[in-house]
């Protein structure tokens, strides 16, 4: 028999909260994050705004050294945050810097989308032209290389089981989190910390925004423009944040006599080998149906036990076809699919962060039996329009609310599906 994986802590830094108290009360009351970013228009993008976390620095300045603060990018400082958070919010210390006792039972997956071009383009890029090689310090390759933000927290937390950092686009904080479960389940691990971080950068929204798939339309009116499902959706807008989830098996939670968020029910990995509609930059319907269908099998329940998906819906042209695809996969009819929402109305997209912080709203939104509202969508798509009345555009109490679905599509046509379960009415 597999292992029951459930939720323990949880560690969120968002546009529009910087802590999970925070960020839970921004979602009932439907707050956007999403603000004018200076360098943005100054540079001339097409898209000027983006949801940018607010006081992450005063935070980090808090929690570490400054011998540490040296050594983190913006990336580093964001997932950090989240996983102390994470760590403390279920009950554990920080163990001593001067400790040699390691946690060989507790790992982490940890992902970015980008990972540290912040640093690339600030510091290696500029410094390396000018010859100036001496000046770029000794933290630099800790900095930039993939790994960085788990292999910093696995020294922060002395994690001495599996400790790695993924990289699948959109997909990536729910990938960590799939993964995550599934060492768990294995007996390989008792705790895992997952989930993903994303810098605060321009350098990183540039390439989006020359792809013309970023929001231009609502440069005045920033708490606006990040509209999933609206017939007036522009492309998405770009966001910075980190989502920390630590995932521990239920034998473990139980024993330790910890408060138990969720359990991991299902998931589901998969790629739609860029067929069927399927390329680099939008999903083959069929990977997305089947990796949902995956994740229902994986957890063993059918369609119509979901009372809730929080969709990857980006505002961008993909969101009809992803509400289909859910009302496919769930095999229900239009008057029949369950509220769909969608974080990103509220912080934007987080690349490889946005899997994470978004699971940790569907998390709260099962522990305290909410569902929040997908803004901005008054102008419902008319693609979408049948589906118009699962869209909550006001927060919605659901305290009967059981199961849960919250998904990713990336880049690359990859998909990730978790089904998570309410622990209080499982």
């Amino acid at each position: 028999m597999r292992r029951r994986v459930v939720i323990t802590g949880m560690g969120v830094v968002a546009a529009n909260g910087s802590d999970l108290h925070a960020f839970t009360q921004s979602l009932r009351e439907g707050k956007s994050g999403i603000r004018l970013n200076p360098i943005m228009a100054e540079l001339g993008f097409g898209c000027q705004v983006a949801g940018i976390p607010q006081g992450v620095d005063e935070i980090a300045s808090r929690y570490f050294s400054r011998e540490q603060l040296l050594a983190m990018n913006s990336s580093h400082r964001l997932a950090s945050i989240a996983a102390v958070d994470a760590w403390e919010d279920a009950g554990f210390k920080r163990p001593e810097a001067e400790s040699d006792r390691v946690d060989w039972d507790t790992g982490a997956i940890l992902g970015t989308g980008i990972g540290g071009m912040d640093t690339i383009a600030e510091r290696i890029v500029p410094l390396t032209n000018a010859g100036k090689i001496r000046r770029l310090g000794s933290t630099v390759v800790e900095q930039v290389m993939a790994s960085g933000i788990s292999a910093r927290i696995s020294g922060l937390l002395a994690l001495g089981n599996q400790v790695t950092t993924n990289s699948s686009a959109c997909s990536t904080g729910t990938e960590a989190i799939a993964e995550g479960t599934n060492r768990i389940r294995q007996g390989l691990a008792e705790r895992m910390l997952c989930g993903g971080a994303e810098a605060a950068s321009h350098y990183i929204y540039a390439g989006f925004d020359s792809m013309r798939v970023l929001c231009r339309g609502f440069n005045d009116r920033p708490e606006e423009a990040s509209r999933p499902m609206s017939a007036s959706a522009g492309g998405f807008v770009p966001s910075a944040g980190a989502g920390v989830l630590l995932l521990e098996s239920y034998e473990s939670a139980v024993q330790r006599g910890a408060r138990i968020y969720a359990e991991i029910l299902g998931t589901a990995l998969n790629c739609g080998g860029h067929r069927g509609g399927g390329s680099m930059s939008a999903p083959n319907p069929n990977g997305v149906v089947r990796c949902i269908r995956a994740a229902l099998q994986d957890a063993g329940i059918s369609g119509s036990e979901v009372g809730l998906i929080n969709g990857h819906l980006t505002a961008t042209g993909a969101d009809p076809k992803e509400v289909a695809a859910w009302a496919t996969a769930l095999e229900q009819t239009p008057d029949h699919l369950p509220p769909i929402t969608s974080t990103k109305s509220m912080i934007g997209h987080s690349l490889g962060a946005a899997g994470a912080i978004e699971s940790i709203a569907t998390v709260q939104m099962l522990y305290e039996g909410f569902i929040h509202p997908s803004i901005n969508c008054e102008d419902v798509h008319p693609e979408i329009e049948r589906y118009s009345h699962s869209i909550p555009r006001t927060t919605r109490d659901a305290p009967e609310l059981r199961i849960a679905a919250k998904a990713g599509f990336g880049f690359g046509d990859v998909n990730a599906c978790l089904m998570i379960g309410n622990w209080q009415n499982a």
